[in-house]
């Protein structure tokens, strides 16, 4: 008897249906299913009202969670970066793949750059990490941008820079890598100047944790050094008891050095910051840990740094925090 189809859940968005559609024709290949895709809306896809004023934690995910505890799907994917940090009792996270690129990136008139924006620049992003970030940025260059808050799918944010009402627009790399319009990028900002969310670039693919055919099928697709790294990346915004919405970066990468027969690596990095809006204060630190990173160590490390951040005054600049 051939086996029913495995469900897949995904958000309607173009950018949900891209990414859900690559890990279905991954599932397919190793499991010998088919795989169909179901589309739910979520909360977070037909509200209009800013993230920072909906709470912006599980808002994109809810929906899909509901779906997989009612029976409705098999699995479901998410953008790790819209995932609650609290893992639910009934589900898993199967498997995390190996990472897009984690950078955000410039969307600008004119092939401007970050550096190049004019004074005076109007530059649209629904997100508070990046607003505090770009004004910290043009603060220290002597710039004075104005950065308007957005909503929207791709399509319509950078609409907004070919119909001359912005200058520029801050999106994430990875979402216009998997819907193939990277040649719209104008500037990829260094990590330097502005660290991503939590998990960005990384997709969630989560199910049942009762299913252990499933997880375990699912968990052939885990990338064990994303996993390190975003796991030490959301230990830091638990820690800090913040939400996907608060103005928060982090980025853990893995440090190596050249030892004459090839590089070798030697630590895993964790950055972080926390600013306010405007620019004006940002908590900016990080730290360090040994490889190989198992699970409970990426956690630690998330801990430590925000422990850092919380005695640098980390909690006084982050408004209402998002349980």
């Amino acid at each position: 008897m051939t086996e029913r189809a495995l469900r897949l859940g995904t958000r309607r968005s173009k950018l949900a249906m891209a990414q859900s559609g690559h890990v279905a024709d991954a599932v397919r290949r190793l499991t010998g299913r088919s795989v169909e895709l179901v589309e739910i809306t979520t909360y977070g896809d037909v509200s209009r009202e800013h993230l920072a004023q909906i709470g912006g934690t599980g808002v994109f995910v809810a929906a899909l969670r509901d779906a997989l505890l009612a029976g409705e799907v098999d699995f479901a994917v998410h953008s790790l970066k819209d995932l609650p940090t609290a893992q639910h009792p009934e589900l898993v996270l199967a498997a995390i793949p190996e990472r897009e690129d984690p950078r955000d990136v410039l969307v600008a008139r004119d092939g401007l750059t970050l550096d190049r924006l004019p004074d005076g620049a109007r530059v649209g992003t629904g997100s508070p990490r990046r607003m505090a970030q770009l004004n910290a940025y043009a603060r220290s260059h002597g710039l004075t941008i104005e950065t308007v808050p957005i909503r929207g799918n791709i399509d319509t944010r950078v609409g907004y820079v070919h119909k001359g009402e912005l200058d520029a627009v801050v999106l994430a790399a990875a979402g216009l890598n998997r819907i193939g319009r990277s040649d719209e990028v104008t500037d990829f900002l260094s990590v330097d100047s502005v660290l991503p969310a939590p998990g960005q670039g990384a997709l969630a693919i989560e199910c049942a944790a009762a299913d252990a055919d499933l997880v375990a099928a699912l968990g052939e697709l885990d990338d064990p050094h994303t996993r390190a790294a975003v796991t030490a990346e959301r230990s830091l915004l638990a820690a800090l008891e913040a939400g996907c919405s608060a103005p928060v970066g982090a980025l853990a990468d893995l440090l190596a050095e050249d030892s004459g027969r090839g590089e070798i690596v030697t630590e895993m990095r964790l950055r972080g910051v926390v600013g306010t809006t405007d620019g004006s204060t940002l908590v900016q630190l990080s730290t360090t840990g040994p490889v190989p990173v198992s699970y409970d160590q990426a956690m630690a490390l998330g801990r430590e740094l925000a422990d850092e951040m919380l005695a640098k005054g980390a909690a006084g600049l982050m408004g209402e925090r998002a349980h």
